[in-house]
């Protein structure tokens, strides 16, 4: 199986790495077609000879091509490529916001695997989600989630408007936890920690915290419970939570991600 990477940001590098220290792909069999020859090699496990700036036929000759490339940057390269593409051959993107429809249209191929990861699949813990075009065969699906299951887990999804979705869950979901966190630790210093003492405070209670939610067969709810008892610190804490509404106010700001992804695509 041959791949070619088409763009070598974070998410096209952490796909290369992913696929060889996994050993699902050699080394020798992954390509990357980047913006200009002056890229930059290092920390990458493809071979040298393997990076390109210039599209040729020999985009052809791939069974599988990613595109990682910004969105914005995306009709442009589809007039790059359009005319070497197969149709034989799996488009698979990570673009946010470019529909099944305007991916077939502007490359002219009908095998679209369309995804939307989140940043933690460059250490191997990323959460994707994933559709594609009914071209695509139990096989060749088969096939991309083994390849994306590289860099942690996958749910596939017919309903492509379950991608939007998970890009204001899944996708923008770790800002959302890096943001809670560090209100957590502004409120460990203003209680008089110092800093590298409240950030190991909140650091090791989130990863606790989601060991342990991992390792019972409890739901989020009946561990709230286990931790706040009646008339306690943590109870207290709860209730400004309560009052403030802050619940909905997640909600709200998941929605407006949501919203934010349609457009874009639109």
């Amino acid at each position: 199986m041959k791949v070619l990477i088409i763009g070598y940001g974070n998410m096209g590098k952490t796909y290369a790495n992913s696929f060889i220290s996994s050993r699902f792909i050699k080394p020798k069999d992954i390509y990357a077609l980047v913006r200009n020859e002056m890229f930059s090699l290092s920390d990458s496990l493809i071979p040298k000879e393997n990076f390109t700036a210039i599209p040729t036929e020999a985009i052809g000759e791939f069974d599988i091509v990613i595109l990682a490339v910004k969105p914005q940057d995306f009709n442009l390269l589809a007039q790059n490529i359009r005319d070497y593409l197969k149709d034989s051959q799996i488009i698979f993107s990570v673009m946010a916001g470019i529909t099944l429809v305007t991916l077939e249209k502007q490359l002219n191929c009908t095998k679209i695997v369309r995804s939307m990861p989140n940043i933690p699949t460059q250490i191997g813990m990323g959460m994707t989600v994933f559709t594609a075009s009914a071209s695509v065969d139990r096989k060749e699906l088969f096939i991309i989630q083994n390849l994306i299951n590289t860099t942690g887990k996958s749910v596939y999804v017919e309903n492509e408007k379950l991608i939007d979705a998970a890009t204001a869950i899944s996708g923008s979901g770790p800002a959302y936890v890096f943001y809670f966190m560090q209100s957590m630790i502004q409120a460990a210093v203003d209680l008089g920690f110092n800093e590298s003492e409240a950030e190991l405070l909140v650091n090791q209670t989130f990863m606790g915290s989601v060991a342990i939610q991992n390792s019972y067969s409890l739901s989020n709810l009946e561990w709230i419970s286990k931790v706040a008892s009646k008339g306690g610190t943590t109870e207290s804490a709860l209730q400004v939570f309560e009052n403030g509404n802050l619940k909905q106010t997640i909600v709200d700001a998941v929605k407006a991600a949501n919203n934010r992804a349609l457009e874009l695509g639109s």
